[in-house]
């Protein structure tokens, strides 16, 4: 009925035959019905299916047990497990950057702006104020910097291979982020979601104006597309699993039948399981049970 999955670091063999020997005892050890270990990974990733007990329960035994291991590990229901939406923010989660950073650091004013987004990504500062103020500092960049920042865009490890592997299972994918339409549209092309929201920096004359068009995508906005892409494929929430990284993701993350964390701040780290921090992206697919075997890698 239940499942603890065990995450390591891809290419580390993190995760060994002796501590699923040792975790299933554990768990028998505490009223727990442990199963047969299924690798869905060998090295790196691995399910123990087990009754008798709540995946809380389940969790925190695994936890304690492994407390000094490098791996990721949740316990969950069976049933459901695979999700038939995704949605994922982007920077900091699908790409390594905060493009707004990259952007003040091309026009020196990178301290001050990344002050406000570290702020902000902690959930200290209202999300649509704290891009205002950065957008305005902004004002009269030409409009070719933006297209020679995208071009150093980098994708964190595993996140072409994680949307190809779900687009090939039927998942609808979003890319659902509090960024810029200039970027986020080339990432997503790149990756194959099939639906980028962003927000849109506004110009005139080839210059940034130094607004964002209304309405500004926030935290309230990545929840409402959670319920709008579910409700369209006549979905509820539980069906979607989301990432991110940051305090605006946090009601998507909470409210997705799966939210996972990846490399999550201090405000989600608190609040939402999974944590991804040691698995790349390819782990939320090791998360709704798919085998690497099943994966589709980037070309």
């Amino acid at each position: 009925m239940h499942v603890l999955t065990l995450i390591g670091a891809p290419g580390t063999s993190a995760l060994t035959p002796a501590m699923l020997d040792a975790l299933s005892q554990r768990v028998a050890a505490s009223g727990g019905k442990p199963g047969t270990p299924d690798w869905l990974a060998p090295g790196e990733a691995c399910d123990l299916p087990f009754d008798g007990m709540s995946p809380a329960t389940a969790l925190a035994e695994a936890k304690a047990l492994l407390a000094d291991a490098t791996l990721d590990i949740f316990a969950q229901p069976v049933a459901g497990r695979r999700k038939a939406v995704f949605l994922a923010d982007m920077e900091s989660t699908i790409i390594a950057q905060e493009m707004l950073d990259e952007l003040a650091a091309a026009a020196k004013l990178g301290p001050k702006i990344a002050e406000i987004t570290a702020l902000s990504m902690a959930g200290k500062l209202d999300f649509d104020a704290a891009l205002d103020e950065r957008a305005a500092l902004l004002k009269g960049l030409p409009c070719d910097l933006l297209d020679r920042l995208s071009d150093g865009m980098t994708l964190n490890p595993g996140a072409a291979t994680l949307v190809k592997t779900l687009r090939a299972a039927g998942s609808y994918c979003a890319l659902v982020t509090g960024g810029f339409d200039v970027f986020a549209d080339r990432i997503g092309a790149q990756c194959g979601f099939h639906e980028v929201r962003a927000n849109h920096l506004e110009t005139r004359d080839g210059r940034l104006c130094g607004r964002v068009s209304r309405p500004i995508l926030g935290p309230r906005g990545k929840l409402e597309a959670l319920q709008d892409i579910t409700a369209a494929r006549g979905l509820g929430v539980e069906d979607a699993c989301a990432v991110g990284d940051g305090a605006n993701d946090l009601a998507m993350l909470q409210t997705a039948g799966l939210g996972v964390a990846f490399r999550g701040k201090p405000l989600l780290r608190r609040r939402i399981q999974p944590l991804l921090d040691h698995g790349d992206l390819t782990g939320i697919l090791y998360l709704q049970g798919y085998r690497r075997t099943e994966f589709h890698t980037a070309a």
